[in-house]
């Protein structure tokens, strides 16, 4: 598929999640510990940093305690100076930061010291407003009110202060987690420590105050959990980890609003030996297994390619490459020859590769290739074009028309600009048209370039060009061969957007039910429906069914080199079980057909 790397402006569906993310705020406890203290946190966006403090001869440093102190580790070295240093600079994003202190010496007595060395700072403080929350040991009440407003307390207890004046000192709530619950951020919470837990959140913003917990598990589950939850401070040492997870969210997350129905087979052709007319293949492009379990888990749970009984895995490896791009992947299906990667239609010997289209119209085979990607995108150009490179565009622009191709449907209108396109094919103005169509051959392009997805307002039109293309070819009185692509799969899976994920796939099994429903009509029609590659290491760590809700997460923004599934229907299906090469699709579909290459 040609790839289109620009970014996506996409709405995220979840309002309760956009909310969630502007509203909580991350806290990295004993900062001080981090490889790089105050740095790492601050420019991550964290707005709270813990730094425990041990007073020594009447000198305050930064560490737990005594042993492991540093005689120039102290707070203005390792926290004042660099945030000074960081608002002159313009390093970060400007954000307000408190800072939570672990006063593990005499609190009046680590006060006295640590005030004026504050008060140096006192006016970047009030104009940064800038907090230092008073956690671990602290002050009587008459001691706390003489300090400076911009200290605060970390209150440590379910009571409200009666003392207004103290409660209104309150920076937050900071409770252990263990005396409510001992999940360890794996799997899910027990449901009665969720509630626990959840009553404890409920009660202290009901108070009107932030909260906190310390000793929670700290990985992408939990940090997920809580912010469901709604705690208004994430505890973490890993600063970095957190602040890109919540970053990423947005595109992590998609909740389906609109099933889609999916169609039941009736499976009286399924597997019968008996003579196979016609063949639908569907390629998703980047479809792995998690994209067609996201799609599926989205819509209900199911999707119309899921009924198949008939199924395998496939090898996607280039000849030249571990990881496939589309190219070398739809060369590898369209001609049963493994090639390099960027080869549309050619041999590692730089030679064209006879293609499926090119075969089947030796035997009076009508064919059709359509795509929601380009015409000239690489799934769709192997199949009628031979050009060294991928980006020829004008040359496979001129490959399509002397193809033997009697339908095409995609975008990419503008590179035919040079081309009489209308001199071979019949030009229509929508897919609509196509089955009524009396044309030798017609064609349809869907955009200038490439098409919007679905989640950006792209309708079924992959689905109603599939069904359309049947029947236009039915008409010919002639076999046929016919190439559905769902080319965007990939694209989303390249900007690793779930929500695209689960769209796009969810269109492609739109069409994969319009090739079944013709296929149980028929009798004599095999549908395959496979992928050239997987996109992204996608996996869904979290979703919920009911709600139509998916969480996924990347490990990449490329192609991997997992196995793809393969599904089959119709006569003889059953050849397409088992794990093989991608190449091997091509020579299944020939042998069951009969048809011997020349």
């Amino acid at each position: 598929m040609k790839k289109l790397f620009i970014a996506l402006s996409v709405l995220v569906s979840s309002a309760c999640v956009i909310a969630q993310e502007s509203k909580v705020k991350l806290h990295s406890h004993n900062d001080y510990q981090q490889t790089l203290p105050f740095w790492n946190a601050y420019t991550n966006g964290l707005e709270s940093i813990e730094i425990d403090l041990v007073l020594v001869d009447g000198k305050l440093y930064v560490a737990h305690e005594k042993q492991t102190m540093h005689e120039h580790r102290t707070i203005e070295n390792l926290y004042l100076k660099p945030l000074v240093q960081a608002q002159e600079l313009a390093i970060g994003k400007g954000n307000k930061v408190q800072f939570l202190l672990d006063l593990k010496s005499n609190a009046k007595a680590s006060l006295e010291v640590l005030v004026p060395v504050l008060e140096k700072y006192k006016d970047f403080i009030e104009e940064h407003q800038v907090a230092f929350v008073l956690s671990g040991s602290k002050p009587d009440a008459d001691y706390f009110k003489t300090l400076p407003t911009y200290i605060k307390i970390d209150h440590q207890k379910l009571d409200k202060l009666e003392d207004s004046q103290m409660w209104d000192r309150v920076a937050m709530v900071s409770l252990s987690f263990r005396d409510f619950s001992v999940w360890n951020g794996k799997g899910r919470m027990v449901e009665a420590e969720r509630q626990a837990v959840q009553q404890i959140i409920d009660k202290v913003h009901a108070m009107g105050k932030p909260i906190r917990f310390w000793a929670t598990p700290d990985g992408k589950t939990a940090w997920k959990a809580f912010m469901d939850m709604g705690i208004d401070y994430i505890n973490t040492d890993k600063p970095y980890e957190v602040k890109k997870y919540m970053d990423h969210l947005p595109n992590y997350i998609y909740t389906n609003a609109q099933s889609t129905a999916v169609y039941k087979p009736t499976f009286k052709s399924d597997d019968k030996n008996s003579k196979i007319k016609n063949v639908i293949l569907l390629i998703g492009d980047g479809n792995g297994l998690t994209q067609i379990s996201a799609a599926a888990l989205a819509n209900g749970g199911d999707l119309t390619m899921l009924q198949l009984k008939q199924m395998g895995l496939i090898k996607t490896q280039a000849a030249d490459d571990f990881t496939t791009d589309s190219a070398a992947g739809g060369t590898a299906i369209a001609t049963g020859e493994k090639s390099y990667n960027r080869s549309i239609g050619m041999s590692m010997q730089r030679k064209p590769l006879e293609n499926m289209t090119e075969l089947l119209s030796k035997y009076d085979f009508s064919t059709a290739v359509l795509t929601t990607d380009e015409v000239i995108g690489a799934t769709p150009s192997a199949f009628y074009a031979h050009q060294l490179d991928r980006d020829d565009n004008s040359l496979i622009a001129k490959d399509l028309l002397n193809s033997e191709i009697d339908v095409f449907v995609g975008g990419g209108k503008k590179a035919f600009k040079d081309v009489a396109i209308d001199e071979v094919f019949t030009l229509l103005g929508s897919v609509d048209q196509i089955g009524n169509s009396t044309a030798d051959k017609v064609g349809v392009f869907l955009a200038e370039a490439g098409l919007p997805g679905v989640i950006n307002g792209r309708d079924d039109v992959l689905a109603r060009a599939t069904k359309e293309t049947i029947s236009f070819l039915q008409a010919k009185d002639k076999p046929f061969f016919m190439l559905v692509e769902g080319a965007k799969i990939d694209s989303y899976g390249h900007f690793n957007n779930t929500g695209g994920i689960v769209t796009e796939g969810i269109d492609f099994d739109k069409a994969v039910a319009e090739a079944i429903k013709f296929a149980d009509k028929d009798g004599q029609t095999l549908v395959v429906v496979t992928a050239d590659h997987e996109t992204g290491g996608f996996a869904i760590p979290q979703g919920n069914v009911e709600k139509g809700f998916i969480e996924g997460d990347f490990i990449s923004n490329d192609h991997s080199g997992a196995m793809v599934p393969i599904f089959a229907y119709g006569p003889k299906s059953s050849e397409f079980r088992g794990v093989y090469e991608n190449n091997e699709v091509f020579h299944k579909i020939i042998k069951l057909l009969k048809i011997k290459q020349k």
